[in-house]
């Protein structure tokens, strides 16, 4: 029997980095977004929230980043898995920190789940795109390889 498990951990510094790079593609585009990053577990390591971005949608990034490391999925995804299913889908969406609309990805090193990014603020295809920017910026993916 092995009692314990070995766990790679998003440093800090990539996290702030990634939030710093998803905020700055929202500017490219000209909407203002906020910016999330969590660890492997849901915690929040980074926010960052753009000039003028909407204040909700800053408790909607934490939530999308939350969903994307708990479920292990992008939070957009969630949706699409349950949509077959209208009493479990309800039940998973009525729970606290759940996002299941786009925005939300997790952060994968390979097989492992380092974190999660979420962005809100903007269309759901910006959101989700500047939180694949958020990931580029880091060097890392955000589907398990």
């Amino acid at each position: 029997m092995t009692a314990t498990v070995v766990s790679r951990n998003l440093t800090a510094e990539a996290a702030f980095t990634a939030v710093k790079a998803a905020v700055e593609a929202g500017a490219e585009v000209g909407v203002a977004v906020n910016a999330a990053v969590t660890d492997a577990g849901g915690n929040l390591i980074a926010f960052l929230r753009a000039d003028g971005a909407f204040l909700p949608s800053g408790k909607i990034a934490q939530d999308k980043a939350y969903t994307a490391a708990g479920f292990k999925l992008p939070s957009g995804a969630l949706f699409d898995a349950l949509k077959g299913e209208p009493a479990v889908l309800t039940g998973i969406t009525t729970q606290p920190r759940v996002a299941a609309f786009p925005g939300g990805l997790p952060i994968w090193d390979g097989p492992h789940l380092v974190g999660a990014i979420g962005v809100s603020g903007a269309s759901a295809e910006q959101d989700d795109a500047c939180a694949r920017a958020g990931i580029n910026a880091i060097g890392l993916g955000p589907n398990q390889e």
